[in-house]
C-alpha cells in the first residue's frame, strides 16, 4: 500500500512539475509576444485599427499604397502574402524584437505565396482570422502593408500548428484584386 502511495505522489508531483514548467514557458511568450506588439503599436512608423470584433487592435505600415476597391467582409479577394511570427531563445536571453521596433531576427515564416510562386492566394475575407480580416477591410487594391496582429486577433491561446499559442503574428500582404460574391 505505501509503494503505491509513494508511487502515486511521485508521479503526481512529475505531472505538477512537467505543467508548471510549460506554464512558465506560456507565460514568458505571452508576455514577449504582448510586448513586442506593444513596442510596434507605439512607434510612429505604424498606425492602429479597432477590429470589428473590439478583441484588440492591428498595428499596420503602408509599404504601397494602392488606389483600387476596398473588399468588405463579405467579399473574397486575391492576396500575396508572407506570414512569420517571432522565435525565442529563452536560454541565450534573446529579446523579442530589436530596438527599432520591426526589424526581427529569428523570425519563423510559416506561410507564404512566395513558395507557391508568388501566385496571390484566393480566400473569403470572412474566413480569415480577425487581424487579417480586419486589415483587408481597410486596404485597397494595390496597397502593400506590414501588418503586426496580437495572439487575440490571430490564433489565440491555443494556435495553429506550427504556431504557438498566445503569437503575435506579423504579415507583409499585398491585396491582388476584390471578388464580389
Amino acid at each position: 500500500m505505501k509503494i503505491k502511495l509513494l508511487l502515486l505522489l511521485t508521479l503526481a508531483a512529475l505531472i505538477f512539475a512537467s505543467c508548471s514548467k510549460d506554464d512558465e514557458t506560456d507565460t514568458l511568450w505571452k508576455e514577449n509576444s504582448e510586448a513586442a506588439f506593444a513596442k510596434v503599436a507605439a512607434s510612429a512608423e505604424y498606425k492602429t485599427i479597432q477590429s470589428q470584433s473590439k478583441n484588440g487592435s492591428i498595428a499596420y505600415k503602408v509599404l504601397k499604397s494602392g488606389n483600387g476597391a476596398t473588399p468588405l467582409y463579405t467579399d473574397g479577394v486575391k492576396v500575396r502574402y508572407t506570414g512569420w511570427f517571432k522565435t525565442v531563445d529563452w536560454n541565450e536571453g534573446d529579446t523579442f524584437i530589436n530596438e527599432d521596433g520591426r526589424n526581427i531576427k529569428n523570425k519563423f515564416i510559416f506561410d507564404s505565396t512566395a513558395n507557391r510562386n508568388d501566385v496571390p492566394s484566393t480566400f473569403a475575407v470572412s474566413g480569415v482570422v480577425d487581424g487579417y480580416s480586419t486589415a483587408l477591410q481597410h486596404m485597397k487594391v494595390g496597397d502593400k502593408w506590414e501588418v503586426w496582429m496580437p495572439w487575440k486577433l490571430g490564433y489565440g491561446i491555443n494556435g495553429k500548428n506550427p504556431i504557438p499559442g498566445y503569437t503575435t503574428l506579423v504579415f507583409e500582404i499585398e491585396l491582388v484584386e476584390v471578388l464580389k460574391p
